[in-house]
């Protein structure tokens, strides 16, 4: 992308970045990895970061949206609508329109906006069961990107992030490696030439017995699942009383 010389990423935990933790207790995550990247090949880039844990997609269109507007980045980065999507009876049609709201403003404003589909879940217990409504979400979105004519991320064909090693142990979250690989996609989708390829095959894994396999999806329910659906139900969010992480467009350090 020509003089890409402003990023700003809005979104919900994944662009946040869990679970890839910093040193400092925070998180880098693929939108910091692929700021890095941009910096070190644009003179003069500065890169915000509005995203936070747990948002739902309205709420991302009414706290960061607004803002990343305001700050006329050249490239505004939007994954939004995973957190609703693992609501029983939540609507993907009505989802979708509310994401086309935040792109349209978001181009109004003149930003470039880079769309990133949903996972496929094919590969996840009890979440694979979302995988219908994720693929009509994601088919709203193709539509989006066409009419305002933004790149998109193609999440859902990552294969190479089926594999468990790309997850953190609540299976919700990337790895440091399954960010690395996302940061890598989006640049390449972007026109950037990384020096690594995001689909590198994984080194062989040793595998696992049926009884082993279920044994550490309980232990993964009972650990992670469980209380999720307790925050739900409580109305709680793993991102209440947390600002942005860089809310503001500034250069990238090393």
């Amino acid at each position: 992308m020509e003089g890409l010389d402003s990023f700003v990423a809005v979104g919900d935990s994944f662009t946040e970045g869990m679970d890839d933790p910093a040193p400092d207790g925070t998180y880098v995550g693929w939108a910091d990895r692929l700021a890095a990247m941009i910096s070190a090949r644009q003179r003069g880039f500065r890169y915000a970061n509005l995203a936070i844990r747990g948002k739902m997609l309205q709420e991302i269109v009414d706290e960061q949206v607004p803002l990343a507007a305001s700050l006329k980045p050249k490239l505004v980065t939007l994954c939004g609508g995973g957190n609703d999507i693992l609501v029983p009876g939540s609507d993907a049609d009505a989802l979708a329109e509310v994401y086309e709201i935040a792109v349209a403003d978001l181009r109004a404003a003149g930003a470039e906006v880079l769309i990133f589909t949903g996972f496929d879940p094919k590969h996840t217990p009890l979440l694979r069961s979302l995988r219908g409504k994720i693929a009509i979400y994601n088919a709203h979105l193709w539509s989006v990107a066409q009419r305002y004519h933004c790149k998109v991320v193609d999440l859902w064909s990552m294969t190479v992030l089926h594999d468990r090693r790309a997850w953190s142990a609540d299976r919700l979250h990337l790895s440091p490696e399954g960010h690395r690989r996302v940061a890598l996609r989006a640049a390449e989708v972007l026109g950037f030439e990384p020096d690594e390829a995001w689909n590198t095959p994984w080194p062989p894994l040793v595998g696992e017995d049926w009884v082993t396999q279920r044994r550490h999806d309980l232990k993964w329910a009972r650990e992670h699942v469980v209380p999720w659906i307790g925050r739900q139900l409580r109305g709680e969010s793993m991102g209440d009383g947390l600002a942005p992480k860089r809310p503001e467009l500034l250069p990238v350090c090393d």
